[in-house]
């Protein structure tokens, strides 16, 4: 009897979580809106849907202001066109279990104030916002307070002017468990911004020319860039004032410029940076306030200064890394070196290997006289390639007066790492 009794129990729950299924799934409906159709605007069909609803939106150019949505919907175009008619903050939402999909948005308006911008998300959490392209915004996509929200495939075409009448890309504020992915942006401030962003992904997107950075990261922790590729910007990358950010896979090409760099790190600790290809940029790494870097498998290729470390970076760890065809190989403005350099290949390396391990058997001072004067005269950089610099550096390498006499990698690789 007692086994009846239990089976009975279990088919009723079962029963019951059917039930409740099939009532959720009859609550969600479609709802479709065009010109052709009974709903004809998008603000319509916004404003009669009610949570878990699907708004599918015809093709044409739909010109309504500034759109608000805080019900847990879904909203997809199809060749569905926003004109913001540079008026307007074309698309804001705020709330949870949001998405939006298959949106073109034109022509949003711009103020300095306000931070206007074609999808601006406040205060929400669960948002995705994928497979829509963005062009001539001044804010592309602006998030700020928002928890797990998603930006995928999306096509980001701004109109570059200066960097006070610009916009970022994809600009994120006070949010975690952001990711950032597959997406292209271009024409704007910054391609990508991150300001107390936290426990984040930015993954296989390509950010290039951006008036200042690809990306440009401060006050962010325990994040993680992934594949990007970030190419012919500004300034480069820059990272700043953050914690435990792993930089890994990623490509950092052509930023070319005064002051352009494949990554600028300030006041960064207890970082990795690994795997990543540094190419034909005026400096690949700039070093500046930073401690406990790990810093291997990378290759840095055709640059300008492969790395410049200031005298007030310490405990980081350069391994394993690849440097050729740069015009400098590390550079600095200190007299003493507090970071380790060991197990690099330098094709400028001069060595030998008598034991045959494939370790060099002197040490290589990567730090030329030559870098040190350009440092405090860069006029000098006239004199690049010179017979008189050559022997100078020659001189100097014998007899180390102006170099930091503790800048060595004791262990050179003497054949090219292989990936």
């Amino acid at each position: 009897m007692a086994p009846a009794l239990s089976r009975i129990k279990i088919m009723r729950t079962l029963l019951f979580i059917i039930l409740s299924l099939f009532t959720l799934a009859c609550r969600a409906n479609h709802i479709y809106a065009g010109q052709n159709r009974a709903i004809k605007s998008i603000r319509q069909a916004i404003t009669i849907a009610q949570d878990k609803d699907t708004i599918f939106v015809d093709a044409g150019t739909y010109r309504e202001g500034s759109l608000l949505i805080t019900k847990s919907i879904t909203l997809i175009g199809n060749n569905t066109v926003l004109d913001g008619e540079h008026k307007y903050q074309v698309l804001l939402i705020s709330g949870k279990n949001i998405f939006v999909g298959g949106l073109t948005i034109n022509n949003s308006g711009y103020s300095a104030m306000n931070d206007y911008a074609s999808i601006k998300v406040v205060d929400a959490q669960r948002i995705k916002i994928e497979n829509c392209q963005i062009n001539g915004a001044y804010f592309a996509i602006h998030i700020s307070n928002t928890t797990s929200v998603t930006i995928r495939n999306n096509k980001i075409f701004g109109i570059p002017r200066s960097e006070q009448l610009s916009g970022n890309g994809i600009h994120l504020w006070k949010c975690n468990y952001a990711l950032i992915e597959n997406n292209y942006v271009t024409g704007h401030r910054d391609g990508i911004y991150f300001e107390f962003v936290t426990n984040s992904m930015v993954r296989a997107n390509l950010s290039e020319k951006n008036i200042r950075y690809g990306i440009h990261f401060m006050f962010s922790n325990d994040d993680q860039y992934v594949r990007n590729i970030f190419r012919n910007n500004g300034a480069g990358v820059a990272v700043m004032y953050s914690h435990k950010v792993t930089m890994v896979s990623n490509h950092f090409e052509e930023n070319w410029g005064a002051s352009a760099y494949g990554i600028l790190l300030k006041d960064i600790s207890d970082s990795y940076i690994g795997s990543n290809t540094f190419y034909k940029n005026s400096i690949a790494l700039h070093l500046e306030g930073t401690s406990r870097i790990n810093i291997e498998k990378n290759d840095f290729r055709n640059n300008g200064w492969a790395i410049k470390v200031q005298a007030s970076c310490d405990n980081n760890s350069f391994h394993h890394n690849n440097f050729t065809g740069n015009s400098f190989d590390v550079g600095t403005n200190g007299s003493i070196s507090l970071n380790n350099f060991y197990n690099n290949y330098w094709d400028k390396y001069e060595g030998y290997d008598l034991n045959k391990d494939d370790i060099g058997d002197v040490p290589y001072r990567p730090v030329s006289m030559y870098s040190m004067i350009v440092e405090d005269n860069p006029n000098a950089l006239l004199l690049l390639r010179s017979f008189t610099v050559q022997l100078l550096d020659k001189a100097e390498k014998a007899l180390p007066v102006i170099t930091p006499g503790n800048l060595t990698d004791d262990k050179p690789i003497m054949k090219f790492i292989k990936r």
